[in-house]
């Protein structure tokens, strides 16, 4: 039986997107995204758990994080876990736990000075971006 390796994620972004151009003009954007889980304990107290996840979106989809995400940006983002390895100056391995989006959705219903959406419509905000299209990511370290 093969495995599954799908996140999706529905959260705030934490900072704004550390977009950098690799060989050959390829665009990768690393972002913070956090995301809140809300519930009852057993006395009735409601209490909020928040997550910190770690997105990297590459070529098309990093272009357009650019251009239109910001901190506190409302999206969804589909992709897969990647887990990275390195050693640091001192030679001690580390290990960073990544989000690759693949499917991008921006949630927010924001308006420019003329009440236009950020695809040109009024009232409409920018939607369902996908790299499905795009050849898949290079396998090599970020550099960032």
């Amino acid at each position: 039986m093969r495995g599954v390796n799908r996140v999706m994620l529905i959260g705030n972004l934490g900072k704004d997107p550390d977009v950098q151009f690799l060989e050959g003009n390829i665009a990768v954007a690393k972002f913070s995204l956090a995301t809140t889980e809300t519930y009852k304990d057993r006395a009735g107290k409601l209490i909020s758990q928040t997550e910190w996840h770690t997105v990297v979106l590459w070529r098309g989809l990093a272009e357009l994080a650019q251009k239109y995400l910001h901190k506190g940006s409302l999206v969804y983002i589909e992709g897969r876990l990647r887990t990275r390895s390195w050693e640091d100056k001192e030679g001690n391995k580390k290990f960073a736990t990544e989000v690759v989006g693949d499917n991008l959705i921006m949630l927010d219903k924001r308006t420019d000075l003329h009440g236009h959406g950020m695809n040109g419509m009024p009232g409409e905000g920018l939607e369902g971006m996908s790299s499905a299209d795009a050849p898949p990511e290079p396998n090599q370290d970020l550099p960032f």
